[in-house]
């Protein structure tokens, strides 16, 4: 892998993952009776290829070139616009790429065809005649290998350095969109794709989940979310700033949220229902003073290469098998804690940290603090 913000780890480790996920890809093959596999989406294409990249429009869930893996082969399908690039700088040495002029799709097609001999094939982005990817497919990605650990845990790190340079930059004369492109600014800078950069200032704050920046000033407080991506994975964070003291229902608040995720993280042990986590979600804020807030905006889930792979919702049946990426989000009006952790067979290993951001402990764990300038 050649990409100048390529994965921390040497060339015969990705070598190691990528035959392993291929393997798990041939299985699915095997137990389906599937001639083959197009992996098309973006999570997919990174999960496949070990950190790599088929993005080009961020928007865009569908990529610029595809995996196809069948029980003999794997190689990567790009238009010849793309080939060179991704051969250079997102894929293992391992994996072939074949490419086709973009304006003859039908080659592509006929490839496919033959390659799979005219037995069924499963896609993430199935087009037509095509099937949907087999459930345990999607069970196969949500269990990290230690090599995606290891990038989670730089992903991670770089991602909250970068809300500590948005946020100790921000200024109560800033309008929104301002410290929403410095913290776009932070992450790309740290090849981290922007895929959110939320903003509420102290107006908005209060008033909205989703504060979608805008060009009014931030004045005394504000917030700003994160989901960054670097080599298809999420880390997902959320951070204060406050230019005055906070008043005690702030901090009341503050606290609540806290005490919510840390009932969410205890309830989060392996072979859990997401259905239990949520449960303990919505009891913990009963128990402080806060019945239903639940509602008011979903709590988080597991993540990993989406920024929400699958939601916590009342009768979930998808259980954490670790390890893990969760992300839990409890938030009241105006308040809100987020982080990315590593659930592990012992206890969680909490990713977005930054060591000079200011922190509380809360349950014995070190959590983010209100950062008051």
């Amino acid at each position: 892998m050649r990409s100048t913000v390529g994965p921390p780890f040497a060339s015969e480790t990705v070598a190691a993952e990528l035959a392993s996920k291929i393997a798990v890809l041939r299985r699915a093959l095997a137990g389906d009776a599937l001639g083959g596999i197009r992996l098309r989406g973006q999570g997919w294409f990174a999960w496949t290829t070990c950190g790599g990249s088929n993005a080009v429009l961020l928007a865009s869930e569908r990529g610029v070139a595809e995996v196809l893996v069948t029980a003999s082969s794997a190689c990567i399908l790009a238009d010849t616009i793309d080939g060179e690039r991704l051969r250079a700088e997102e894929l293992p040495d391992d994996l072939e790429s074949v490419e086709f002029a973009w304006a003859r799709p039908d080659e592509r097609e006929a490839f496919v065809r033959d390659a799979v001999s005219g037995a069924p094939v499963a896609s993430d982005l199935p087009s037509d005649h095509e099937q949907r990817l087999p459930d345990q497919l999607t069970a196969a990605r949500l269990l990290l290998r230690p090599a995606e650990i290891e990038r989670y845990r730089a992903l991670g790190m770089a991602a909250a350095e970068a809300m500590t340079e948005t946020l100790t930059g921000a200024r109560p004369e800033l309008t929104e969109l301002d410290l929403a492109g410095r913290g776009a600014a932070a992450l790309l800078s740290r090849g981290i794709d922007p895929a959110l950069v939320l903003v509420g200032g102290s107006r908005r704050l209060p008033l909205y989940r989703h504060p979608r920046a805008t060009g009014e000033t931030i004045g005394d407080r504000a917030t700003v979310v994160f989901c960054g991506r670097r080599w298809g994975l999420y880390a997902n964070l959320t951070r204060f700033v406050y230019f005055r003291e906070p008043t005690p229902q702030e901090r009341r608040e503050t606290g609540a949220v806290a005490q919510v995720e840390a009932a969410a993280w205890d309830a989060s042990r392996p072979g859990a229902t997401l259905a239990a986590v949520y449960d303990a979600i919505a009891g913990a804020y009963a128990g402080l003073g806060f019945p239903g807030a639940e509602l008011g905006h979903h709590q988080g889930g597991i993540t990993g290469y989406r920024s929400r792979e699958v939601l916590a919702a009342p009768g979930s049946s998808a259980t954490i098998d670790p390890p893990v990426a969760l992300a839990w989000n409890p938030s009241l009006p105006g308040s809100k804690i987020e982080d990315t952790v590593i659930r592990s067979a012992g206890d969680v290993e909490v990713l977005t940290v930054d060591p000079v951001w200011p922190t509380v402990v809360v349950e014995g764990r070190r959590r983010p603090d209100l950062l008051v300038r």
